[in-house]
């Protein structure tokens, strides 16, 4: 059942009415929140995962393993906000004998307000109700509004009652966490006055709509969006002729991985021509098994996807049916190949993501070949190499920095671990900010820095007063103070 719009408001009232009390409590205390939910999601982990695979058919051992990811990264974000650096707390003392003199300047990263999450399709744990964009703005003091995905109703219904449940137990306050459902619901969400910031991760068009009404409304909210990328991975001559059948057992993989339904799939692989790498990975995939996709839109578009790729005059297919009827029976693996040329001259056909198990060869002829159609990429979340020692890769990773958030050398992109370092995000469109939604970092997305200037010690913040009651890292008149707990 949709959220009506009258229930929409009565929620985000609530959350505007907890907004000054989650912002208020201490690091302490928000960091036992987020350890509570963990707690009860790892408690239900057996229905959780029985609910979620009747709705995904993800399989147990997926699932499992992803609600484990959700709980930690629901922990990680308590030991972000106790460690104390993603306050940036930075101290300038007044200097009198400056020109112009100095005023006391103190700065700090404070929370926006509430937030709106959006679930994603192709993680129900990890980037849904309880995932990484819900714990990161609870963390730093933001209550959340998450839209459910219609593809995991009954699932996102059940983890809230937990959430809110834990929420409730730990001390935070009503309003803190809410549930809604409805695409209209979801739409009318951006617009409420009350929300300050959305988080999203979904398609390009649904992201690019929701973005245009975030930036219209009458005062603009920043949109964090995570819409699409095709990751693209090279392969040199040398790799090939050295390891050529570990890497297309590596990349049969990892473009068949969860039926093809991650957002850092290999879609595109440049690979050198007449290396015959392309009947290796045939004969790699030939054994890997298609399955059901997550919703019927997702299968009903994958069809339209190959057959828009396979009508190109200069697109092959090395393996797979472009004619499947996913919905019916399940996606298929395919591999699609093509030149670099042909690449350059119609990027905006042959450079469209497809959503599920195909991956599309493209052959080169040399390196600089390789970097002009690379040229013609927009970003990515990731980008990969595999290259050889003897192979001289720098103006490549140059060029792959520009083009992707995370650039990976050997390995493949599926997968992303939840760290303090890890990025994940990258030039429009893979998201509409600059900002990672996985990691430690992602609390950034969700704070504003606010500077006090000449304020009596009395009215700060204690990550900006001036005998550091808190203990944690600050830049203090230029030098980096690591805090007495460290």
């Amino acid at each position: 059942m949709s959220t009506t719009l009258e229930e929409l408001a009565s929620v985000s009232e609530l959350a505007a009415l907890a907004a000054p009390v989650t912002e208020a409590a201490s690091d302490a205390e928000r960091a036992s929140w987020l350890r509570a939910v963990a707690n009860d999601l790892h408690a239900h982990v057996a229905e959780l995962v029985e609910l979620a695979d009747s709705e995904t058919h993800l399989g147990s051992a997926r699932l499992t393993g992803e609600v484990a990811r959700t709980t930690a990264q629901l922990r990680l974000f308590a030991d972000v906000i106790t460690e104390g650096s993603y306050l940036e707390a930075t101290i300038d003392h007044a200097a009198s004998a400056t020109s112009p003199p100095r005023p006391d300047l103190r700065r700090m990263l404070c929370p926006i307000g509430p937030v709106a999450v959006f679930s994603a399709s192709n993680f129900p744990f990890a980037f849904s109700v309880a995932g990484g964009d819900t714990a990161s703005a609870l963390a730093v003091g933001c209550p959340v509004l998450v839209k459910a995905h219609s593809g995991h109703l009954a699932l996102s219904r059940r983890t809230a009652e937990l959430v809110l449940g834990a929420l409730e137990r730990s001390g935070a306050p009503l309003g803190t966490f809410a549930l809604v459902e409805g695409r209209a619901v979801g739409k009318a969400l951006v617009q409420t006055p009350a929300i300050q910031g959305v988080g999203f991760t979904g398609s390009v068009g649904a992201g690019r709509a929701l973005f245009d009404l975030a930036v219209s409304r009458p005062d603009p909210i920043p949109f964090y969006g995570e819409l699409g990328s095709i990751n693209p991975v090279v392969i040199t001559r040398a790799a090939v002729a050295t390891r050529g059948q570990e890497l297309a057992d590596g990349l049969a993989s990892s473009f068949t991985m969860g039926v093809g339904q991650f957002c850092t799939k290999p879609g595109v692989v440049f690979i050198p021509e007449n290396s015959g790498f392309e009947a290796l990975l045939a004969s790699a995939t030939t054994a890997k098994l298609g399955g059901a996709l997550l919703t019927d839109r997702i299968a009903e578009a994958f069809p339209r996807g190959l057959q828009s790729l396979a009508a190109d005059f200069e697109v092959e297919v090395v393996l797979g049916n472009t004619d499947q009827d996913a919905l019916a029976d399940g996606a298929s693996p395919v591999i699609l190949a093509t030149t670099a040329a042909a690449v350059r001259k119609r990027p905006e056909t042959l450079l469209e993501e497809c959503f599920g198990p195909m991956t599309l060869l493209v052959r080169y002829s040399g390196e600089a070949e390789l970097g002009r159609t690379l040229s013609a990429f927009q970003g990515n979340l990731t980008a990969t190499i595999h290259a050889q020692p003897s192979d001289a890769i720098s103006p490549l990773v140059a060029l792959l920095s520009k083009k992707a958030g995370r650039v990976l050398f050997g390995g493949w992109p599926t997968g992303v671990s939840v760290t303090w370092a890890q990025q994940h995000g990258g030039p429009w469109p893979a998201t509409t900010s600059l900002h990672t939604s996985v990691g430690a970092t992602a609390v950034r997305r969700f704070l504003r820095p606010v500077a006090y200037q000449d304020a009596p010690d009395g009215v700060l913040h204690p990550a900006l007063q001036e005998s550091n009651p808190l203990g944690i890292p600050r830049r203090v008149d230029g030098v980096l103070k690591l805090g007495r707990f460290l």
